[in-house]
Formats: C-alpha cells, sequence, structure tokens
C-alpha cells in the first residue's frame, strides 16, 4: 500500500492499516494490545525525562526538559510547552541511556510520544484513544520505510525527523476527528517541511541539536495536522514528498549525514566540546 491509496480509503486511516496487517481478530487484539504497552512505555519515558536533571554520558544535554517544565510559561501557551518539554524529556531519556520507544528512530523518539500524548493530555482525553492514532502512526512509518532509509546516516536528520513528524501529524490528525484523506495530507506537509535538513550531531552523539529538534519538530506536527484538519492539503502527493525526501537524501553529502563532521557539529565551538569530551576519556 502506498500513501495515496491510503489518503483514498474511505474512514478512518488506523482501519486500513489495520486490515492491511492483520488477517485475523486474534491478530489484530495482539496489535492492540502491543501498541496499548507502547503508549505506557511512552508515558514512563515522559515521565522519567521530566523528573531528572541527571547530564547525559557527554554532559550536554540532561536538564532542559525538566528547566522547560518548571519554568514560567510566559507565552500562556501551555499546549505549547507540555508538548515541546515532553519531547525533550524522552530524547534526554535517550541521551542518558534510559528506555524509550524508537519513533522511528531513537533520535526521533520524542517527536510522536509529545504530539500525540502530548495533545492528549492537554484535551484531557484517554490513553484508549490514543491506541488507532499510534497504530496509523506505524503504518505511515512504515510505507515511508519502502521508499527511503529511516537513517541519518543514510538521508540526513530529514530522515529521521521527517517521518518521525509525519507520523505524528497523522496521529494527531486522525485522534481529532480527521479522516483518511486529512490525515495523510497532514503526513505530506509536514514531511515537506523537513527535506533538506542535515545530520549534524556535536561529537556523533544524539543530543545537540537533536533534543531540541524533536520539540520543534512535535510542534510542527501538531500545526501540520491543524491545517489538514481545516481542509489544506498538500499540492504534491504524499508518495512523491517522499521520493523527493529520497532523491534530496542520497545527493547529501557524507559531512551532512550523521557523520559529525558537517553543520552545527563543525563549528569552532562543537570541535572544542569534542576535544574537552576526548580530554575526559
Amino acid at each position: 500500500m502506498t500513501l495515496n491509496e491510503l489518503a483514498n480509503y474511505n474512514g478512518k486511516a488506523s482501519e486500513k492499516i489495520i486490515k492491511e496487517e492483520c488477517l485475523s481478530s486474534e491478530e489484530t487484539k495482539q496489535l492492540f494490545n502491543n501498541m496499548k504497552q507502547r503508549i505506557v512505555d511512552m508515558r514512563n519515558s515522559i515521565e522519567r525525562g521530566l523528573n531528572s536533571k541527571q547530564p547525559s554520558i557527554t554532559g550536554m544535554v540532561g536538564w532542559n526538559a525538566q528547566t522547560l517544565w518548571e519554568n514560567e510559561d510566559k507565552l500562556a501557551s501551555p499546549l505549547l510547552k507540555r508538548v515541546q518539554a515532553y519531547a525533550m524529556a524522552v530524547n534526554e531519556e535517550n541521551a542518558r541511556m534510559g528506555k524509550i520507544v524508537a519513533a522511528p528512530t531513537a533520535g526521533s523518539a520524542g517527536t510522536l510520544p509529545a504530539a500525540l500524548i502530548g495533545l492528549a493530555d492537554h484535551l484531557k482525553i484517554r490513553d484508549e484513544e490514543l491506541i488507532a492514532p499510534l497504530i496509523l502512526a506505524a503504518g505511515i512509518g512504515q510505507i515511508i520505510s519502502k521508499t527511503m532509509f529511516i537513517a541519518g546516516s543514510s538521508g540526513g536528520c530529514q530522515a529521521e525527523i521527517g517521518p518521525s513528524a509525519a507520523m505524528a501529524a497523522a496521529a494527531v490528525t486522525e485522534l481529532l476527528g480527521g479522516n483518511a484523506k486529512q490525515a495523510v495530507n497532514a503526513a505530506a506537509l509536514a514531511l515537506s517541511n523537513t527535506i533538506g535538513l542535515v545530520c549534524d550531531p556535536v561529537g556523533g552523539y544524539v543530543e545537540v541539536p537533536c533534543v531540541t529538534r524533536n520539540a520543534f519538530y512535535s510542534i510542527h506536527a501538531i500545526s501540520s495536522a491543524q491545517m489538514a484538519l481545516a481542509g489544506l492539503e498538500s499540492v504534491i502527493p504524499a508518495d512523491e514528498v517522499v521520493g523527493a525526501m529520497a532523491s534530496v537524501g542520497r545527493l547529501l553529502p557524507p559531512e551532512l549525514r550523521e557523520t559529525g563532521e558537517g553543520g552545527i557539529a563543525d563549528t569552532a565551538t562543537a570541535r572544542m566540546i569534542v576535544l574537552k569530551m576526548a580530554k575526559k576519556t
């Protein structure tokens, strides 16, 4: 199945994903149970992240989520603050080698739970209602992975944070009552606006700028869902957007694909940080 075919389904996109994946009622039950556990795992990583200021192994991150969570909300935007804090909580747990749910990768693990669970908490939506949207998110990621490698080393950060934002956008759209067409459009809008994003982690560690990048793209996903629910559509069909991203990924030089040799990772300050870490070891 392609994203364009999913968009043409008359109903909830998650229903189509389930029909494609599950041949029996027992398989459907197992899928729901698995996703229910993934929600528990996501929540646990959020909670641990919000309640810890323990530095990561490198010492570059570890306190951002709790700092934002406890700081005054000067924008008077509780949803924005919650979603960003949730995203950083998950990714700082990853940087501390804590248990997280790769969604679809460890480096982009905060985007989906922050957008989906953060919005649900803001609107007081029960976890049971998140299962089908999470199944949809997984299906979106699986479809994208058939066209492009979901790894920063192969296609830049666009290949990790892009699919995660698309997955989150589709999930949020369905959670808020959107149909399959709207969910796919949300995914396409989110994906198209991550094309070209390089993977440039300082020292090669999934910390800077990865932790805050998840916070930004969790909001990006919710924005994409809001547009799609209002009737906005991606001018370029979703499958073509994925193809364009894959093409751009192939064009990126090695220095911009998780090697730590370009972009933010190649700044004077980043190089100095890496030298200091090397001396400590």
